[in-house]
């Protein structure tokens, strides 16, 4: 009992009164059906406004119509490809895993196990999580409905019509889930996502045939209710969640006042959604770029979200507060350096859970180039970022450069975050050593991440799902699958319920200089204290210049006796001819180390296996090099 005591008292402190008391009584309202009432279920339709009157609208979106595009029609048989699996029925899931969902897929039926849900209950009595319905993620892939822009982009690019086969979907979806009932109505960022996505197709398609009154009826009703929804439970992701989930829900509200004013509310969502919208900007994108959610892909949905936001705004003769500019900017400066130049990829680093929500070029999915690109260009920024992919001109973005700005050789410190990057020619070495005022989703800390000529030797294992067994969840959010040190079996903080971690890490201060011949980082944090709360980490990494050598030391301080110290390495089965790691304890004597079986995620929902060393001393130091 004292023990569960001090987990809740370390929660509290580390998440705030303000969490827990919301916490508390959303689940009060929750159970007594008060929350319920909110959220009319199968609300009684009603015409806000016409089909003529909407296309004769003032507001101005990224483009009028599929007509005024100006984008070179290239058709790409990769296009052609996904065009064809979406006709079969099939869906490439989480970006990662194409699955066959067949003809009669009813929008509500988990492809991973096969478990359908209720659509008969209120969206507050169905489960976030639960082994029997399994990941939920997996039916909101498909609801979210980002898988139009692989439509849209055949349609503009060959040519082609294929505006009946979206509203259909539409409909489909609007007969298969009535307003606040089911999976769907579960997550108020899905809800955003769909809002938006189906606004990108009506736009798109504004003077298809297909676009019928009818048509037009039911999907206007469904966004109407998605955004009154949206707008009633805010709250949830401002407070209880604060990450981009609240970063799409307040832009969303915006947009949905923006560019759906006849709608009851709208004028009212557009001004709290703005301003929302600035504050979550400003609270959850640091001073220097960095995010929140200790994440390269989650940072990449602020990015895209930004990009919608900033240009929108823009075109319709609205600005939002400096902040988010600032905020935008400095995102792009941060995931630019962080960004490997021959392929556009970024560490794995931070939870992954496949999202893209606006695919809007055919580049993979671990590029992050396309997207950094759109959002620099509506800033009038030049960050040195390949501008070949079609992203910018889907957003109508024609603003000049007024800034340049590229990433130099040498060391990078962005200390808000507690990211330190080491950037030369051919080779990134990437750092973490952060602070924890925000949530941290993986315990990593002084986690080395190496990249050579465009491939990843030293790797982070990525998420691959949120809802699986508690040991596999346990390896890809723990110390384990990352390239630091444990002591014993025992992660860097102590494993709560999902998403939770308590006794969060710490940095306690960093060191970088640079010689003639090498770079050198040295970090200290705190960590480990559910065993001792004195026990401290440093890590010393010096590089050589213009040679693909690295040597580690790391040193803990404060362990308790007969406690080993094991010290982690991760490199993928192609590549492991090309490393030699070796390493030594304080005694000076060589160490060998065992070698297990790991686990690399670097799409959601997918796995492959990978190397992983391990040298375990007694002792209090190990000296490690890493060569190539």
């Amino acid at each position: 009992m004292i023990t569960k005591l001090k987990r809740i008292i370390d929660l509290v402190r580390n998440m705030g009164w303000r969490w827990a008391a919301f916490r508390a009584k959303h689940e009060l309202l929750r159970r007594t059906g008060l929350l319920k009432k909110r959220f009319p279920a199968d609300p009684p339709f009603h015409r806000y406004i016409t089909l003529d009157e909407w296309r004769k609208s003032t507001h101005r979106f990224f483009f009028h119509s599929r007509d005024t595009l100006t984008i070179p029609r290239r058709p790409d048989e990769g296009l052609a490809v996904a065009f064809r699996h979406l006709e079969q029925g099939k869906l490439l899931l989480f970006n990662s895993v194409l699955a066959d969902l067949g003809p009669d897929h009813d929008w509500v039926t988990n492809p991973d196990n096969g478990y359908r849900y209720d659509v008969s209950k209120h969206w507050t009595e169905i489960p976030d999580y639960s082994a029997t319905a399994g990941d939920i993620k997996y039916v909101w892939e498909r609801s979210r409905f980002s898988y139009l822009y692989d439509i849209i982009r055949y349609d503009h690019h060959f040519g082609e019509d294929h505006s009946q086969m979206v509203f259909d979907d539409m409909l489909s979806w609007i007969g298969s889930n009535p307003v606040n009932r089911g999976p769907n109505y579960r997550c108020s960022q899905e809800m955003s996502l769909r809002v938006l996505n189906w606004t990108f197709a009506l736009h798109f398609y504004r003077h298809s045939p297909a676009l019928t009154e009818e048509v037009f009826d039911q999907v206007q009703h469904t966004i109407y209710w998605h955004l009154h929804h949206i707008y009633h439970n805010i709250d949830f992701s401002r407070i209880a969640v604060r990450n981009n989930h609240a970063i799409t829900e307040t832009l969303t509200l915006y947009l949905g006042g923006l560019l759906y004013p006849s709608l009851p509310g709208a004028a009212v969502w557009k001004e709290r959604g703005k301003a929302w919208f600035e504050e979550e900007v400003a609270y959850q994108v640091y001073k220097d770029g960095t995010f929140l959610q200790f994440s390269m892909n989650y940072h990449r949905v602020v990015v895209q979200l930004l990009t919608w936001g900033i240009v929108l705004a823009d075109k319709n003769g609205e600005r939002f507060a400096d902040v988010v500019y600032d905020r935008a900017r400095n995102s792009v400066r941060f995931l630019r350096t962080c960004m490997v130049d021959e392929n556009g990829w970024l560490p794995n680093y931070g939870a992954n859970d496949g999202a893209l929500f606006f695919k809007l070029s055919n580049a993979h999915y671990r590029d992050y180039r396309s997207q950094l690109h759109a959002l620099a260009a509506a800033l009038g920024l030049d960050a040195g970022i390949d501008g070949s992919h079609e992203d910018r001109s889907w957003y109508g973005i024609d603003k000049l450069t007024t800034q340049q700005w590229h990433p130099g050789n040498g060391l990078h410190s962005f200390y808000w975050g507690g990211y330190y990057i080491i950037r030369e020619p051919h080779t990134l070495t990437f750092i973490r050593c952060g602070n924890h005022k925000d949530r941290p989703s993986q315990a990593d800390n002084l986690h080395i991440d190496v990249w050579h000529n465009g491939e990843n030797i030293l790797t982070d294992a990525g998420s691959y799902k949120y809802n699986t067994d508690a040991a596999t969840i346990r390896y890809f959010s723990g110390t384990r699958s990352h390239n630091t040190v444990m002591v014993d079996d025992n992660d860097q903080m102590l494993k709560g319920g999902r998403f939770i971690w308590y006794h969060w890490t710490q940095s306690r201060g960093v060191e970088m200089t640079e010689d003639a011949g090498s770079y050198k980082f040295t970090g200290r944090i705190s960590a480990f204290r559910h065993l001792h709360k004195r026990i401290r980490h440093q890590r010393t990494i010096v590089k050589e210049k213009g040679r693909p050598y690295w040597t580690v030391t790391d040193e803990l301080l404060c362990v308790p006796a007969k406690m080993s110290m094991r010290q982690l390495w991760h490199v993928p089965l192609p590549l492991t001819h090309k490393v030699r790691i070796r390493a030594e304890g304080d005694d000076g004597v060589a160490m060998l180390p065992a070698k297990y079986d790991g686990w690399s995620s670097s799409l959601y929902g997918a796995k492959e296996p990978t190397d992983e060393y391990c040298f375990t001393t007694a002792g209090r130091v190990i000296k490690t090099v890493v060569e190539l």
